[in-house]
């Protein structure tokens, strides 16, 4: 059939080709992850793997659609507001700011920092999306506490906490945590409730992650429960695996955008 259009889409970390007709209804897609076509109208099948033939490495798997998972159905039952994935970093923070005296304040809020550290690492988190991680920002959590950040990938569930150190010394002393010349605060301790929260709301192991967003120098004493990284180490993070497949992650994953989920946190 002539005029099947291919358009590659890459979102939440999959490659795919969708085939679609004329007047804009799909007819298959190509996962390029697996190899396989999925049909959605088995009349086309001839048409669509021609159309297919100049991107398809070796010979695909065809058939129709998989079967809805779990994660699927929970994916597709997930009101919009009750959907935290478009929650953008420091979004509890942004709106704080808004009702306390509007954006013309911005500047001269001293939170103003808190939001740039927030946004700056969110910004390094949603980059591992390529290499299997999906990240939430701005999780809320009961008593108006918020979850700067939650990442879920191969190296298992983080919740992540940043703090704003820009050409500043910091000096960690298990829990303590001092920028500057600023009062030592107990920041690890924060971090270690903050995944203690995640985990029970999850039903699954978190660890408490720390990043120091601009940090001229650290100095680190133990905390063996408790990562610190730099805001320049997030990319590393890349490489790390071992703990999560990719389907558990994206079942955690759903798990963690529903609301309702952190009702129990």
């Amino acid at each position: 059939m002539a005029g099947l259009r291919v358009t590659p889409v890459h979102r939440h970390g999959q490659a795919r080709l969708y085939v679609s007709l004329p007047d804009g209804r799909s007819v298959a897609w190509y996962d390029r992850d697996t190899g396989r076509v999925s049909l959605l109208l088995d009349d086309h099948r001839d048409e669509v793997l021609a159309a297919l033939r100049p991107y398809v490495v070796g010979e695909p798997l065809v058939g129709p659609p998989p079967v809805p998972t779990a994660t699927d159905l929970a994916r597709l039952g997930l009101h919009p507001d009750d959907d935290l994935a478009p929650n953008r970093p420091a979004e509890a923070l942004l709106g704080e700011l808004e009702r306390n005296g509007g954006a013309h304040r911005l500047r001269a809020d001293p939170r103003r920092r808190d939001l740039a550290a927030q946004q700056a690492t969110g910004a390094a988190l949603d980059r591992l999306d390529g290499a299997g991680w999906r990240v939430l920002h701005s999780v809320p959590l009961p008593g108006n506490a918020t979850l700067h950040h939650l990442l879920i990938g191969p190296a298992g569930a983080l919740a992540v906490r940043s703090l704003h150190a820009r050409r500043h010394r910091v000096r960690i002393a298990d829990p303590l945590v001092a920028v500057g010349r600023a009062a030592p605060s107990p920041l690890l301790r924060t971090a270690r409730h903050d995944a203690e929260r995640a985990s029970l709301a999850l039903a699954a192991a978190v660890r408490a992650v720390v990043v120091l967003v601009g940090a001229e120098r650290v100095e680190r004493g133990p905390a063996p429960d408790v990562s610190v990284l730099r805001d320049t180490e997030i990319p590393d993070l890349a490489h790390r695996g071992g703990v999560l497949k990719p389907a558990d992650v994206e079942s955690l994953y759903w798990t963690a955008r529903d609301r309702r989920t952190w009702l129990r946190a």
